[in-house]
């Protein structure tokens, strides 16, 4: 969000699914999302039909690289360096759209002379890229009539998340890629309501609707004034920011909705201390997770799909109603009513709030929302954000006003290119750990396995290591057998899964079950200081044969 909402002011992708579908080329760049977002492919796949190309950049030959026309297998952590590369080479083939660089962007000069050093030679060089591959998927890009870049976590689990949005957002802005029916910027968020917490204020340096708490002073009166108390202007901490207040001793009391940070941060053998050392840990949650374990009090929620009302967003920017379909079970209860229980309790009776009422409140406060009526919302089956006077039943794409060339007043800001530098993975690769490790998911389970964990599938197999058939040999090692896993933290045992997704010195792993294998004992907590995001993709770990043999 933190990308996105740098360029343009506002953290939603720029496109909605029925443009994907339309679009003449489609980019997955650090996206698998045919096991991570398997209902978003489907619109990926119609587009294929119609006859648009697939571009993939991963590391892996993932599911979603087969079905590409092009797989650029990336060395882990040189997003940025392929960016730099890509964009020289438009420059330098005089393939960017000069009209809208000129009219709508700024801060191209100096762009331009940052990527003047990324010659498709060097970029092979840093990338592992060829340099030919580079080239063509740069004049792609560039003369392609409706085009789409979509990521998601391989982009943003880096010490460098914002800057590697930003590195992909600049190759929107070079080749007028944005603000235009088919052509797009897209996270594809990692959960759902991923994009609903971030618009209703989850983030800590936004007020609902992404209004800085800081910089906006009329949002600031705005919610002073609703809500009958003074808003201090003054940015708030992040996950990670969280838990270095925690080791500081300046964050004593931690209060978690429908988090399981035990087993879903990084390099948990630091992380779980801090947990285990509060003095007060509250959580509120739909199941017993390891974190709920610890907790002094547990609050049992309602499952948000079917046992409570109200809305979600997802990556299209449509705010969807989810209705009340069952009871909770036993002494559960609803999100909403639990918060304004606590709010009772602290001296201020809200009433009986709803859904509804609190829907009305966000879009009295919030542009973006402002004519986005309960009923709207109902009647359209889902209202894409802005929906306001000048969109007054949602908006399919954002940023159409930067090609309002000669209408300065609607056109507004214009959008900035960003320079980025290329900056290799925190957690080096040495003789004692030289294989990068990169975490993702399976098509068949999610995060940490909370929700899914308890039931069964024909496509799961257990937690294990992956590495590529090279690698096996030269480890000596075979299908199946259990090996010790290490990284600079910690070290996990793990049975080998020979993959022909990988390269020599790659292998990869899930967090789905934790209680097999515990993957986040390995990964490092180094973040990007804008974002909060752990580098979950870049680990340096070592594999040793145990003496026990196959499992």
């Amino acid at each position: 969000m933190v990308g996105l909402a740098t360029v343009f002011g506002a953290g939603g992708g720029t496109s909605s699914y029925e443009e994907v579908e339309n679009s003449d080329l489609i980019v997955l760049w650090g996206s698998n999302a045919r096991a991570a977002h398997p209902i978003f492919f489907h619109h990926v796949l119609r587009a294929l039909e119609r006859g648009a190309k697939l571009i993939v950049v991963d590391p892996r030959r993932t599911e979603s690289a087969a079905f590409g026309d092009l797989w650029l297998g990336i060395d882990v952590g040189t997003d940025i360096a392929l960016s730099n590369t890509i964009a020289r080479e438009i420059i330098a083939s005089d393939l960017q759209d000069q009209a809208f660089v000129a009219n709508a962007t700024e801060n191209f000069e100096e762009y331009a002379e940052s990527v003047a050093e990324w010659t498709l030679e060097r970029g092979e060089e840093v990338t592992g890229v060829p340099a030919d591959v580079i080239r063509e998927v740069a004049h792609t890009y560039a003369q392609a009539d409706r085009a789409q870049i979509c990521w998601t976590l391989g982009i943003t689990e880096h010490h460098t998340a914002v800057d590697n949005v930003l590195a992909l957002i600049n190759l929107g802005l070079l080749t007028g890629h944005v603000g235009k029916y088919g052509s797009g910027l897209n996270p594809l968020r990692g959960q759902n309501n991923v994009q609903g917490g971030g618009d209703m204020g989850a983030i800590p340096n936004k007020l609902p609707g992404f209004q800085d708490i800081v910089e906006d002073h009329e949002a600031r009166a705005r919610f002073e004034q609703a809500w009958g108390r003074p808003i201090i202007p003054q940015y708030g901490w992040h996950l990670t920011d969280m838990f270095h207040a925690m080791e500081r001793g300046e964050l004593t009391a931690i209060y978690c909705i429908g988090e399981n940070p035990v087993s879903s941060e990084a390099d948990a053998t630091h992380a779980t201390p801090l947990l285990e050392n509060l003095d007060t840990l509250i959580v509120q949650d739909i199941v017993m997770t390891k974190t709920a374990e610890m907790a002094d009090v547990i609050l049992p929620a309602s499952n948000a799909a079917f046992e409570s009302e109200g809305t979600v967003t997802n990556s299209e920017r449509r705010v969807q109603r989810v209705r009340k379909a069952l009871e909770p079970p036993g002494q559960a209860k609803d999100d909403i009513w639990i918060i304004a229980q606590l709010a009772r309790r602290l001296g201020h009776d809200w009433g009986e709030l709803s859904a509804s009422d609190a829907w009305e409140e966000l879009r009295s406060l919030s542009p973006m929302h402002a004519n986005m009526s309960w009923a709207l919302i109902k009647e359209q089956g889902g209202v894409q954000w802005p929906c306001n006077d000048e969109f007054p039943n949602g908006a399919q794409f954002l940023h159409s006003r930067l090609w309002a060339f000669d209408d300065p007043a609607r056109q507004g800001r214009k959008a900035p290119f960003s320079v980025v530098v290329d900056d290799p993975p925190v957690d080096l690769l040495s003789e004692e750990y030289p294989i990068r490790l990169t975490t993702g998911r399976r098509l068949d389970s999610f995060n940490t396995g909370v929700q899914t964990a308890g039931y069964t599938s024909p496509l799961r197999r257990p937690e294990s290591v992956e590495v590529s058939a090279a690698d096996a040999e030269a480890l000596g090692v075979v299908e199946g057998e259990r090996v010790r896993v290490s990284s600079r933290r910690g070290e996990v045992e793990a049975p080998v899964h020979i993959s022909s997704a990988l390269r020599r010195g790659l292998a990869f792993m899930t967090l789905h079950f934790p209680d097999e294998v515990e993957t986040n004992r390995l990964t490092i907590e180094a973040a990007d200081p804008k974002s909060g995001t752990a580098e979950f993709k870049a680990t340096a770990i070592r594999i040793d044969k145990l003496r026990a043999g196959v499992a």
